[in-house]
């Protein structure tokens, strides 16, 4: 799939309903329980981790998001965007020919001229981080501008993130109205993914909430992290998430994606996630338009793990560069 297969609806978001906000139940141990099932029950090998791992490229959202990335840096991932595979390992593949590129590329607001730049002719679109990206801790005017600032140099999507303290004090109708004034900035033409910064919030049980009001709010997207808390993704924070997206779907019919991010740097990873998506929510939710990884560092690993399985062996790094 190419992101221009991408579903172009939008989840409309639904009114602040506190009843079933407040009450949310979360059981760790449960949680627990079930996640440990995941990588002993999944034993993907050989054609089908094959296509797993090629599917999950196809999930990528590119990411570079450091104090020192150039125009140089965002052209390389960008290139690294359009071919994340070698043709050779294509042609091996039997998909010689084939558009096989990753979901989307994520940058700072001031690196997105640059990304649509480099990406133009493509179908990939650039994601923008946003709102006081990682810590929100700005003004609101200034937050809800980030916004249209990407949206205006060429954001297709942008990944907002929450200000904490409306769920660690349980404010969940100024979280609420938070969101529903970033989902008006973004438009009808622009997916909005929300980063609950999930290692930042106090337990579970709030990562639920906060998932439903993001959901009841209008985002198209949950994610769990930006990548710079101390504790990013995790699979226990992942199933109570996509538990939510399961409610949320069945009480209003309306579909929602998830974005695990951060830490997620190895292939045998993402068979977890991947293994988690299909169990809870449906082959569905394998695909780009409502399953994205974000990751850099990843798509490396993903090629290597390829790379194995068309030769039986490893390449070196060097050989597979991220551009």
């Amino acid at each position: 799939m190419s992101p221009s297969d991408l579903p172009s609806s939008h989840n409309p978001g639904i009114p602040l309903d506190l009843t079933w906000v407040l009450a949310a139940r979360v059981n760790r141990p449960a949680v627990e329980r079930r996640v440990a099932t995941l990588p002993k029950r999944r034993s993907i090998k050989k054609d089908w981790q094959a296509a797993w791992l090629l599917r999950a490229v196809t999930c990528l959202d590119l990411t570079t998001l450091a104090g020192d990335d150039t125009p140089g840096r965002v052209r390389r991932l960008c290139a690294k965007a359009r071919q994340p595979l070698r043709p050779d390992m294509l042609a091996q593949l039997g998909l010689d020919g084939e558009k096989v590129t990753v979901a989307a590329v994520c940058v700072y607001p001031a690196r997105v001229r640059d990304a649509v730049e480099a990406l133009r002719g493509t179908d990939i679109p650039v994601a923008s981080v946003a709102t006081g990206f990682p810590a929100a801790q700005t003004p609101l005017p200034q937050r809800i501008g980030e916004i249209e600032q990407a949206i205006e140099a060429g954001a297709r999507e942008v990944d907002v993130v929450i200000h904490r303290a409306h769920v660690l004090t349980g404010n969940w109708q100024a979280l609420y109205d938070e969101l529903r004034q970033f989902r008006q900035a973004c438009g009808e033409n622009v997916h909005m993914k929300t980063i609950l910064a999930t290692g930042d919030l106090a337990t579970l049980k709030q990562v639920y909430q906060a998932s439903l009001v993001a959901m009841m709010a209008g985002t198209d997207f949950i994610k769990t992290s930006t990548g710079k808390e101390s504790v990013n993704a995790t699979l226990e924070v992942g199933l109570v998430m996509v538990r939510a997206i399961r409610e949320y779907m069945e009480r209003t019919g309306y579909r929602v994606g998830f974005k695990p991010a951060g830490g997620i740097r190895k292939a045998k990873q993402t068979l977890a996630w991947q293994a988690l998506m299909k169990e809870e929510l449906g082959e569905e939710w394998l695909m780009p338009g409502l399953f994205r990884i974000g990751a850099s560092s990843l798509l490396t690993d993903l090629e290597r793990q390829l790379y194995h399985y068309l030769t039986g062996h490893y390449a070196a790094r060097h050989h597979m560069p991220m551009g």
